[in-house]
This record gives structure tokens, C-alpha cells and sequence, in this order.
């Protein structure tokens, strides 16, 4: 990653893998005659530099960037923090006051709806399926995969799974295996953790 100054300040960021090449280039576009000094980053690997880009060009907002960088799989959060707030403001609401009554009677003659028969055990992956879709995990030397689906299930060889740990011991060829400790699922984009961080 590069960075072009201009009197001090910062002017442009850019990703290059021929850094010579990109700064003749800069010498002849329209950025030629507004940068008087550069600086050059490095780091370990190549997973992350895309986002380390895009985040610095939100925060900083270089002047001679046109495009401002993108996430890769971001989503507009402001729904899910709205309605997330507004069931804590009511939850701490009826610690104080109380359920008002119309949500007390409403409480007393429904009951939740439990998963049928017909469809068998709920999904233990259900509440997690939106962030969760692929599941790799090493046995034997051999890269096995799994896909969830949108109710939870996990779909393994073809056939489809109601926990990680029926999925695993398919998968390893054992009674039983502990799945959170066994399948993996990509947190960000190449960072791959144990299916035991959701728990946590």
C-alpha cells in the first residue's frame, strides 16, 4: 500500500504490486503535479489489504481519492441496531413498570410455536444461518465441506443435518464428534475460526 502527501498532508492511497510502475503513472495522470512525497506500507500477507484500504480511505477521506472503498459482504446495519434497541428499551421498560396488561393476556393464551414433528428437531445453527453459510474442517488429511441453509440445517453429502455434531460425525466417521470443535466458518473474509466462537 502507497500513500501520496502533498505539503505534508495526506493527498491519495493506492494498491499496487509494481510500486515503480504506479508512481511513473502517477507522474503522468491527473494526480502529476499534486503530490510532492510518497510512503510505502508492507505487510505480512495480502488477505486483508483491500479492507485496510477501504477503511483508510472512510476514515481519512484522501482528496484525491474518488472512490471511497468498499467491504467485502458489508450490509447496512441501522435496521437490525433499531430493533435491537428498541426491544432493550422495552425489555427495561417492564423490569420497571411491568408488562402492560394487554401483553400479559397476550402472553397468557399464546404459546410459542414449537418445532413440528414433520420438520423435526429446530436447527441448532437456526439463529446463526444469516452469518454462517459455509463450514470447511480437516479429517484425514482430507478438506471437507458443508453448506447451511437459510432455516439452519446443515447440508452435508447430500444429506441434511440438524446440528454441527451429527453433520461432524457423518463427516469423520464416528459415533460422535463435537461439531463446534470440529467445523470451521469464515468470520471475515479468509479468517477462518472455530464454529465454538458463536457461542461465545
Amino acid at each position: 500500500m502507497y500513500a501520496l502527501y502533498r505539503r505534508g498532508k495526506l493527498y491519495y492511497v493506492g494498491l499496487a504490486s509494481s510500486l515503480l510502475g504506479r508512481l511513473r503513472l502517477h507522474l503522468r495522470d491527473r494526480h502529476g503535479d499534486t503530490w510532492d512525497r510518497f510512503s510505502v506500507y508492507l505487510t505480512i500477507g495480502p488477505d486483508y489489504m483491500k479492507e485496510i484500504e477501504s477503511l483508510i480511505l472512510r476514515v481519512a477521506e484522501p482528496p484525491g481519492n474518488k472512490v471511497k472503498g468498499k467491504f467485502i459482504r458489508s450490509e447496512n446495519l441501522l435496521g437490525k441496531v433499531k430493533a435491537e434497541y428498541r426491544r432493550r428499551r422495552t425489555a427495561e421498560e417492564e423490569d420497571l413498570f411491568g408488562a402492560p396488561r394487554w401483553r400479559r393476556k397476550a402472553a397468557g393464551r399464546t404459546k410459542p410455536r414449537p418445532f413440528s414433528k414433520k420438520e423435526g428437531r429446530k436447527p441448532v445453527l437456526a439463529e446463526h444461518a444469516e452469518q454462517v453459510r459455509l463450514l470447511i474442517a480437516r479429517c484425514k488429511g482430507k478438506l471437507l465441506k458443508a453448506s447451511v441453509r437459510r432455516d439452519g440445517r446443515i447440508n452435508f453429502g447430500g444429506k441434511l443435518y440438524t446440528s454441527p455434531s451429527l453433520a461432524a460425525a457423518t463427516a469423520c466417521g464416528r459415533p460422535t464428534c463435537n461439531g463446534w470443535k470440529f467445523w470451521k466458518y469464515e468470520r471475515a473474509p479468509g479468517d477462518w475460526v472455530l464454529l465454538d466462537e458463536l457461542r461465545r
